[in-house]
């Protein structure tokens, strides 16, 4: 009899923890597209949050990386949930001038970058370094040549 209690007693506990923690799992929205933003009026760190914390709250963003002297906002998101429009539509609303330069599939940006969308960057290789795959930037700025369409 005890030992049916106490095995009652935690598989109450451990449903109770698993449907807690149910609700703290954040959605696994994935990058399956990457856009561009030349974004200009930026100065400082602060734009930088703020840009971050206006495109952080729209379902279906899963990254955003913000360079503030090179003038481009980087965002891995979910097309199903958004369009790259509505992306640099929210930056404007935040107070920052805003256009959505290119988009990338995770692979192009990879190609070009070096890296996944989200992933930190070396020591240095900050867009303004040219460490994101080109001497303009980040490799986003050069045109597409025939060959590559």
């Amino acid at each position: 009899m005890r030992n049916k209690i106490l095995n009652s007693a935690i598989i109450l506990v451990a449903v109770t923890l698993l449907s807690v923690l149910a609700f703290y799992v954040k959605d696994g929205a994935t990058a399956d597209s990457v856009a561009v933003l030349r974004t200009t009026g930026m100065t400082c760190g602060s734009c930088s949050n703020k840009i971050t914390a206006a495109l952080g709250g729209l379902k279906g963003v899963v990254a955003t990386e913000v360079d503030v002297n090179g003038g481009w906002v980087i965002v891995g998101y979910d097309p199903s949930a958004l369009k790259p429009e509505a992306l640099a539509e929210k930056v404007k609303v935040a107070g920052f001038e805003s256009n959505v330069h290119q988009v990338l599939t995770p692979e192009q940006f990879r190609q070009i970058a070096g890296r996944s969308i989200g992933q930190k960057k070396g020591a240095g290789a900050g867009c303004g370094s040219g460490g994101c795959g080109g001497p303009d930037g980040c490799g986003m700025n050069r045109q597409t040549t025939e060959k590559e369409k």
